[in-house]
Order: structure tokens, then C-alpha cells, then sequence
């Protein structure tokens, strides 16, 4: 770890962290408030994957869907419409619905072998997204002054890594460059994202290997086929499943490559001093 105690994380000049974890814990909301109220540049992760690495794909599915209304078509074909993407780092929507669920299409749903194309296409996009960290690093210094310095990564970040591999490229790339910070939720928290995702199920990056098994398993206990497969009804089953397989994924990466805070002490952070102290402290228990 770049910052091997409290002391020397207190102490140090550039403070940079990279925040993970499930989405919904307070990721975003600490990195926005750093920004906001400290001399910090909050880099996104799933914004970065949205606009350089899925902005195009984004935007041609958009066009795909707006070709078959005639009016539109007839201006896309003459150039009198502008259509694109409007991600910020708050409203992620355009590269969720690109993701998009498997099941019955009219219900919204793809087919499971364009789904998990599209999954295929956000994982190589993540890898080059973290990937892209130091160089931001470099470029928040050079061009805008910035020190400290905050990686707001998304809830898949487990996904495209192995914890356990002391080699893995992501990893090691990521560790020499900022202090690993996994914000831990209780089972109350779980309980709470599988309530909040249950109202408003939305798309997800997971391991092929993972969405495969739990397709077929889907398939299996509900006798459905895969054009019969209502596209919410899927990922809500999922989910809590997916929650169980991240947990000892997020856990390793706080074990060999960082360090872990509680999300409700996160919820109790209002200014940047108050982050600063609650990672010393997190370094002093490890």
C-alpha cells in the first residue's frame, strides 16, 4: 500500500484513494463532497466507461431505436437531429439502460447472447477505465493543481479483478498509485439495496461465468424459455444473489490490497478532515 500507516497518511501531501464497494453505500456521495469542499478531483469510473470507452455504443443504440419512428429517421438521415448521451457523474441511466436485461423483447428485453455481449463489452471497458487511473492522476496534478485525488469506482469493480492474485494488472497498477478503500455495508444495508433495487431493478455488469449459472438456474426453476422471460423479474432474482457472490470478492480486495471503513461510519463524514481520520483510522486497525 502506498500509505503504510495513519501517520503517514496524515501526514502526506497527495492524498489519493481509491473508494469501492456496493452501489448505493456512499461512494459517490463522499467523492462529490471532497470535490465540492476540498482541494480533491473526483475521477468517475463508470463515467469515464460511459463517454470514452461505451459513449458511442450508447449513442448508435439510441439512434438504432430512433430510426424506427419515421419522423426521426427521416432527420437522422439528413443530419437535422443531434442525438448523444447526457451521463453526468449522478445519473448513470444512459449506460445502464444500454446494458440493458435479458428476457422477452417485448418487455424491453434482449436476447441472452446480445445481453451478455453488451456484458463483454462493459468489462473490457471497466479494465481500460481503471487502467486509465494513474494517468488522471498525472493530468488532475499537471493541468488543474489538484493533489488529492479520489477514484469513485463502480459496484463491478470486483468483477473484472482477482483479489486473490498478487500479479492481477488492475490490481497491482491501481495499488501503486492510491490506498484501496472498501466502504463495508451491513446485512441492514443489504437488505435495504435489495428493497431499493426491488422497486427499480436495473442493469448490472457481472461475471459471465456467474450471469450463465444464474440464467440457466432461472430458466430451470421458473420452466420459462428464454423469449418468456420477464427482463425485471430476472435481475431481481439476481440481484441478492449477486450481492452474496460480490461480498467475499470486495473482502479480499480489502484483505490483500487495502484497507475497510463502515458504511455508516461514511454516512457520518461531512467534510474532508472527517474522511482523512476515518481512513487513519482504518489503517491503524489493519
Amino acid at each position: 500500500m502506498i500509505y503504510e500507516s495513519a501517520a503517514e497518511w496524515r501526514s502526506a501531501p497527495r492524498k489519493r484513494v481509491l473508494l469501492f464497494g456496493m452501489s448505493g453505500l456512499g461512494k459517490t456521495h463522499v467523492s462529490n463532497m471532497l470535490r465540492a469542499r476540498g482541494d480533491w478531483f473526483h475521477y468517475s469510473v463508470d463515467y469515464r466507461i460511459g463517454t470514452r470507452y461505451m459513449g458511442e455504443l450508447i449513442a448508435d443504440n439510441f439512434k438504432r431505436e430512433a430510426m424506427k419512428v419515421p419522423l426521426l429517421r427521416e432527420l437522422l438521415l439528413t443530419d437535422s437531429v443531434f442525438i448523444a448521451s447526457n451521463i453526468t457523474f449522478d445519473n448513470l441511466a444512459p449506460l445502464s439502460t444500454y446494458l440493458g436485461k435479458p428476457g422477452a423483447a417485448e418487455k424491453g428485453g434482449l436476447s441472452f447472447a446480445e445481453y451478455m455481449r453488451r456484458q463483454e463489452q462493459h468489462r473490457a471497458a471497466e479494465i481500460s477505465a481503471l487502467l486509465d487511473t494513474p494517468r488522471f492522476i498525472e493530468r488532475a496534478e499537471e493541468l488543474y493543481g489538484y493533489g488529492n485525488f479520489v477514484c469513485d469506482s463502480g459496484g463491478s469493480v470486483c468483477e473484472v479483478v482477482d483479489p486473490e492474485n498478487p500479479e492481477d494488472e488492475v490490481l497491482t497498477t491501481l495499488a501503486r498509485n492510491l490506498l484501496l478503500v472498501w466502504i463495508e455495508g451491513s446485512e441492514a444495508h443489504t437488505a435495504d439495496l435489495v428493497a431499493r433495487f426491488d422497486r427499480a431493478p436495473k442493469p448490472m455488469y457481472y461475471q459471465p461465468d456467474f450471469l450463465h449459472a444464474a440464467w440457466a438456474a432461472y430458466l430451470d426453476e421458473t420452466g420459462l424459455t428464454e423469449p418468456e422471460v420477464d427482463p425485471d423479474a430476472f435481475v431481481r432474482w439476481t440481484y441478492a444473489r449477486a450481492l452474496a457472490h460480490r461480498q467475499p470478492r470486495y473482502a479480499a480486495m480489502a484483505r490483500n490490497w487495502g484497507v475497510k471503513v463502515a458504511a455508516q461510519d461514511v454516512a457520518r463524514v461531512t467534510s474532508p478532515a472527517d474522511f482523512v481520520e476515518l481512513v487513519a483510522r482504518a489503517l491503524e486497525a489493519r
